[in-house]
């Protein structure tokens, strides 16, 4: 068993495709999707339901690693924006070099501020920078960077 993709239902998924490949280095896997039909319906639990998109190899897992899937569907239903508490699933999480960079990269590719970097020794582990965003759509992104370099420090809430 392996982990295969997540997949995030897009306004449009051309301009968040776009996003994460920019911000995270995802590579598009071809090829575009345009699905429909009873197969999909029966899959989904919807009706007529009509999709496009495509699937975006995440970084650091070479060729066969899992993706992200980004699909717009012809018709969605809107919600209210989810926040990191809500029960189910809340964001997704990038490993990143540069914290502050990559935020700074991402809100300027029209990504906005949730929250401020964080900085959290973690006992036996090292010392974690993070911070909560949310892409142009107003998905949650965390993005963290791990300094194992200090494992040992005093732990500090």
């Amino acid at each position: 068993m392996r982990f295969a993709h997540t997949n995030i239902v897009a306004k449009n998924w051309k301009l968040l495709a776009d996003f994460y490949t920019k911000v995270f280095g995802c590579t598009p896997v071809p090829p575009e999707r345009k699905l429909s039909g009873a197969w999909l319906d029966s899959a989904t639990g919807l009706e007529n339901a009509k999709l496009e998109g495509v699937h975006l190899r995440l970084p650091g897992h070479g060729e066969t690693g899992p993706t992200l899937e980004i699909f717009s569907y012809q018709e969605m239903e809107a919600h209210p924006p989810i926040m990191a508490n809500y029960e189910g699933f809340t964001h997704i999480a990038f490993e990143v070099s540069d914290v502050e960079q990559t935020l700074q990269h991402a809100l300027n590719e029209g990504a906005q501020k949730l929250g401020s970097i964080s900085k959290k020794m973690v006992e036996s582990v090292g010392e974690l920078h993070f911070v909560y965003f949310r892409d142009p759509e107003g998905n949650i992104i965390e993005i963290q960077s791990w300094n194992i370099g200090i494992i040992g420090a005093t732990s500090q809430e």
